[in-house]
């Protein structure tokens, strides 16, 4: 991307030292999330990347959810994607066709950087390797005002009852005890799926079950109570005034400030809270999302969105070279030039620095005890595409959590029939 008459002083020198004469730079295009969190710092590699090669990166943006999803299957199938994409790993690449769409990267040197937790959610069948990592792990929970728990004398809860108990009192002191910013739909699914770890713990085999069509969110309990969770915090009065007006955005605001104490999110977060309010960063912690057992209390892992290659692409060798360049140690130095890493990296022998935020902290606390497991879309290729949509429904108490539950049965059904997958 041309960003500065610095960056192009220095592509213009590399040019001359390489040769002297006129030549064209190759362009890539990479349709991105608009408002990422970590922008900067991608900009920051894209920017050490410029000035290494003749290569320009050119940014498109894309929305969140469901409404990015349609855009990047509509162009799939007007044959008229980018060079780059940037897409979530796990189940919803899945649905991409990548063998027919995308640039296997397994023959690539790159591909042996990566960690093969993170290969496995870019691969169809445990074969290829369709795209990189470009984020740090992010973890799911309740992300925190330190200071508000200063302030009233709160210890992080270990189980759902005390997390509700520490609300009581949030409330009782004039403060939005649990953020809700649904007119970003898709954050309305956090608490939902950072639940997975107390479903897993209760049902080891529930995504093994639930991709071969033999276990139902409607008739698991510790499945439906991910629904149950998101009303009862609306139904008691926690969440800020208007749901459907708070943006993603404002929600960090209202954490950081601490008009708001908790957030159900996960970890991508911080970078942008870092960014917007770094004076704040040091007053957010984190915990995993409370289940009903103390001992058994652990938290929900991402694997990091991934950006892949269009096979429709012009300049295939061009965007190896950059996706090479990402996962290289001078790449991931560009990175974390520009703010600490919100998490480990799913990328062989990085070192986190020392002056990580204080909520990964928090995480690693988890990641030490070997208390993790993987978002359900991680162990299994099914989630209904209307989820953020139907957790809106529950968090509004528009519908109970049974309906909501049915409803994204009925969705999920949908969407294992059309990957054709056994059982279905």
């Amino acid at each position: 991307m041309k960003r500065s008459s610095i960056a192009l002083a220095a592509a213009m020198a590399l040019l001359t030292v390489a040769g002297g004469f006129a030549a064209d730079r190759q362009k890539l295009v990479w349709l991105q999330w608009a408002n990422d969190g970590a922008q900067k710092n991608l900009d920051a590699i894209i920017a050490a990347f410029e000035a290494k090669y003749p290569i320009d990166i050119e940014l498109e943006f894309k929305p969140g959810s469901a409404e990015g999803e349609n855009l990047v299957k509509t162009r799939i199938a007007a044959n008229d994607m980018p060079d780059l994409l940037s897409f979530n790993s796990g189940s919803l690449f899945q649905v991409l066709n990548l063998e027919k769409n995308f640039v296997d990267l397994s023959n690539e040197k790159l591909a042996s950087r990566l960690v093969d937790s993170f290969k496995s959610t870019v691969s169809v069948s445990g074969k290829g390797v369709y795209g990189i990592p470009y984020q740090p792990i992010p973890a799911g929970g309740i992300l925190y005002n330190k200071k508000v728990y200063a302030q009233l004398g709160l210890k992080v809860p270990k189980t759902w009852k005390a997390f509700i108990a520490n609300c009581e009192k949030i409330k009782a002191a004039g403060k939005v005890a649990v953020i809700a910013s649904y007119k970003d739909d898709w954050t309305a699914q956090l608490l939902l799926l950072a639940d997975f770890y107390n479903v897993n713990v209760a049902n080891p085999k529930f995504a093994q079950d639930y991709t071969a069509n033999k276990a139902k969110y409607a008739s698991t309990p510790a499945a439906l109570r991910g629904f149950e969770k998101i009303q009862e915090v609306f139904t008691k009065g926690f969440t800020n005034k208007e749901p459907v007006s708070i943006t993603y955005d404002m929600a960090q605001a209202m954490l950081a400030s601490g008009e708001g104490a908790h957030y159900p999110m996960a970890t991508w977060v911080l970078t942008s809270i870092n960014q917007n309010y770094p004076d704040k960063i040091n007053d957010i912690g984190f915990f995993a999302l409370p289940g009903d057992s103390a001992d058994k209390n652990g938290v929900t892992l991402w694997m990091p969105n991934n950006i892949s290659i269009s096979k429709t692409s012009k300049h295939i060798d061009a965007a190896k070279q950059f996706l090479d360049f990402f996962v290289s140690p001078e790449g991931l130095a560009a990175y974390m030039s520009v703010s600490t890493p919100d998490g480990a990296f799913a990328i062989k022998g990085v070192k986190l620095p020392d002056n990580v935020f204080p909520a990964v902290k928090d995480i690693l606390v988890y990641v030490d005890a070997n208390k993790t497991a993987p978002a359900l879309e991680f162990l299994s290729p099914v989630k209904g595409p209307n989820l953020p949509q139907i957790c809106v429904e529950a968090g509004l108490a528009l519908k109970t959590p049974a309906a909501c539950a049915v409803e994204y049965d009925r969705d999920v059904e949908k969407q294992a029939k059309q990957l054709m997958l056994p059982g279905w």
